[in-house]
């Protein structure tokens, strides 16, 4: 029954690893300075009146 305990507390571990990898990952996706130009023509698109 400890394998099982071990097992799952490596899990859990790798799994918060995982998370915080991915956080990390997407905060660096948004926050390049490549992505700005599309960012703010984004959040123009409820200002647009378009009809």
């Amino acid at each position: 029954m400890s394998t099982l305990v071990s097992i799952g507390e490596l899990l859990s571990t790798l799994w918060t690893v995982w998370a915080v990898g991915l956080f990390a990952g997407i905060g660096y996706w948004a926050l390049r300075p490549g992505n700005r130009q599309r960012f703010e023509r984004d959040a123009q698109i409820p200002l647009n009146d378009e009809r």
